[in-house]
């Protein structure tokens, strides 16, 4: 009883926190511009498809999130540093925060940059190989998601602009991206996630075993 309670108690304590955040954001949020210095921020989502004439609000698939209300992603500019791939590539992706140690970043990046995407060996050539489709949007239906870069609308949304890119690894190095081409993602995922760089673990269901490592 006391565990089927103390789930309960969570489940209503997250869907207050997500109404509360999401209340207060639209409040205050100004169309975006006050939580941005200003600014007018630039949403997008990076798609394999060329011909998206809308994007429709889906409910989430994650067991922690509100299943009553469908959504729209998109990501901010500096939120698209971990999409230069096609949409399952299994990825490793980390930046330096604020908590981030000197030690590591001496451990964890070999280059001046200060972000990190790594894929697998078998998915060189379709990175290197895919064009990929930036639909831009207007923020006004958007509010923050729960991680950087990453935010969320519960309208239809029409995009504003579209645009081809061809050459990821060109782009990830235009913008000042480390890339790293490795065997197996487990080993440098469990690093990551022990240590106090920002980390996220992309489609990682379809990344090569763990078991994988032992005869490597």
């Amino acid at each position: 009883m006391n565990a089927i309670y103390i789930d309960s108690m969570r489940f209503r304590l997250s869907n207050f926190q997500y109404f509360v955040r999401r209340f207060t954001i639209m409040e205050i949020r100004q169309r975006t511009y006050v939580l941005y210095g200003g600014f007018q921020m630039r949403l997008f989502h990076v798609s394999e498809q060329a011909d998206i004439e809308e994007f429709v609000p889906r409910i989430p698939k994650r067991d922690d999130m509100d299943k009553s209300v469908g959504l729209v992603w998109a990501v901010s500019e500096w939120g698209l540093n971990n999409f230069f791939t096609p949409r399952h590539c299994p990825r490793v992706t980390y930046c330096v925060g604020e908590e981030t140690t000197p030690e590591d970043i001496e451990k964890f990046f070999s280059s001046s940059s200060r972000h990190v995407v790594a894929i697998e060996h078998e998915w060189f050539k379709r990175v290197a190989e895919i064009s990929l489709y930036l639909y831009e949007f207007n923020p006004a239906n958007f509010y923050p998601g729960d991680g950087p870069g990453y935010h969320i609308s519960e309208h239809t949304e029409i995009p504003i602009s579209l645009t081809r890119i061809d050459d990821m690894f060109g782009r990830m190095f235009e913008r000042d991206i480390e890339v790293r081409i490795l065997r197996n993602l487990w080993n440098l995922a469990d690093a990551v996630q022990r240590s106090t760089v920002r980390w996220s673990l992309r489609c990682m269901a379809g990344a090569k075993p763990r078991e994988a490592l032992l005869g490597e």
